[in-house]
């Protein structure tokens, strides 16, 4: 058994190394897939975020085009073209500021305690001048700058990309920008898309190799019960053999004392026999009389102990009989040598297959010896009968009981109770065993189906 598991786990090691390395290799491959992924995306989104504040930029610039007269300042034109682009706004801290060519902010809606100040001067953590940088792309045409300004929701200074243009005549600089941590945001969404996805695809490997696992424990599990059902058969089938070799020798050893050394025990008793007649019609005297009669007695109990060893090997009527009649002899013999009083109840069984009657004879025998060795019962009651097609066999005694489950255990005192258990399961049958200090109950019981021969 231990070298059945030692197997399985050989068996499963490779599988539960190999999940893990494919899970490591997918892990790995997608932090590197997901960088790749960023690389690619991210000129793509701040293509798509400059493209995107040119057409804010368009759009204002749309919005006062047709203020712009001539290219010629008008003050009227102007304060309108700032109260349109105060009002005009995207997203949460999207906004239009407007600036002069000469630094002078014109428009900032979302810090209007700038507006009207000169800006040139502003310079940002790092030493430079955002206001400057605008307005030099803003002379130039116009562009992208990138820059540092305080996040009005916020009051944090983060950096910035803006868009400015020109506003031709009126010597002004119009343009927005986005905070650069907006495609952060977006990178750290694509991070977290793609970490939950590889958590995903680890719990689906797991769970994989989770039930592969338990497959294989449950299959190697079948296998190890059958094959357990398959040895236990097998030694039943042994033990079955054993006992019928067993019964086979007996009975020869009990053919060759009945016949062969009994007869011959009876040809000595009746020589003997013969001659203590001869010395008593001849007169011979007291002393060779005496021991003639002594060897006779002597001979009449070898005899008697030899069929008793005969008997008990291979009871003649428990082939002749039957179980029933077999038992009740054996019993009424028990009773005559112990002098415990037992009462039988041995209704006709009908027909038994020869080793099941054979095995509850055995118990039996067992059993009184037992009862009678150790027990200290004043009355034994043995009962043989059929119910509903099963046999059912039973002995109790009233005698002061034992510890039947340390008997069981004990390898000498255990070893009676553990064969007769053996016998009577090795055939199909059931064997039960109580015991306490009102006495001991045996009791064996074969379905119907362990009787069909």
């Amino acid at each position: 058994m231990r070298l059945r598991w030692a197997l399985v786990l050989i068996a499963l090691l490779p599988l539960v190394l190999g999940s893990a390395a494919v899970a490591w290799v997918v892990a790995q491959r997608s932090q590197v897939l997901a960088g790749l992924h960023l690389a690619a995306v991210e000129p793509v989104l701040l293509a798509a975020r400059k493209a995107e504040l040119q057409s804010y930029v368009n759009l204002a610039r749309s919005s006062i085009v047709h203020l712009v007269r001539d290219g010629m300042p008008d003050a009227p034109a102007q304060a309108q073209a700032l109260a349109i682009l105060k009002r005009l706004e995207f997203g949460h801290d999207g906004y239009f500021f407007v600036f002069d060519f000469a630094g002078n902010n014109l428009l900032y809606p979302r810090q209007p305690q700038l507006q009207g100040q000169n800006l040139l001067a502003l310079r940002d953590r790092h030493g430079g001048y955002p206001i400057r940088k605008l307005l030099d792309q803003a002379r130039s045409g116009g562009g992208y700058v990138e820059y540092e300004w305080a996040r009005p929701s916020t009051g944090q200074t983060e950096p910035k990309l803006g868009y400015v243009e020109p506003i031709a005549g009126w010597e002004w600089m119009i343009g927005t920008g986005t905070y650069v941590d907006e495609p952060e945001r977006a990178r750290r969404r694509i991070a977290e898309a793609t970490s939950d996805a590889v958590v995903d695809t680890l719990s689906r490997i797991g769970a994989i190799t989770m039930l592969t696992t338990l497959a294989i424990v449950a299959l190697a599990l079948a296998i190890n019960v059958n094959e357990q059902r398959r040895a236990d058969a097998r030694l039943r089938a042994m033990a079955r053999q054993i006992v019928t070799s067993q019964e086979e020798e007996r009975a020869r050893v009990a053919r060759e004392l009945h016949d062969g050394v009994s007869q011959w025990l009876v040809s000595v008793k009746y020589v003997f026999e013969s001659a203590l007649d001869r010395a008593r019609r001849a007169d011979a005297g007291a002393d060779v009389t005496t021991v003639l009669e002594g060897g006779v007695e002597r001979l009449r109990e070898v005899l008697g102990e030899v069929r008793r060893i005969s008997h008990d090997l291979r009871p003649a009527l428990l082939d002749d009989l039957g179980l029933a009649r077999a038992l009740e002899y054996m019993a009424r013999e028990w009773h005559s040598r112990s002098g415990i009083a037992i009462e039988t109840d041995c209704a006709d069984a009908g027909e038994v297959p020869e080793a099941v009657a054979t095995a509850l004879f055995r118990v039996a025998q067992e059993a009184l010896g037992n009862v009678e060795r150790h027990a200290g019962a004043r009355r034994v009651c043995l009962v043989l009968q059929r119910r509903h097609g099963a046999l059912q066999f039973e002995i109790e005694d009233d005698g002061r009981g034992f510890d039947a489950t340390a008997a069981q255990r004990s390898p000498r005192s255990g070893l009676g109770l553990t064969h007769m258990r053996e016998r009577i399961e090795s055939l199909g049958g059931r064997f039960t065993l109580d015991s306490g200090p009102r006495g001991t109950r045996l009791a064996a019981t074969f379905p119907e189906t362990a009787l069909q021969t």
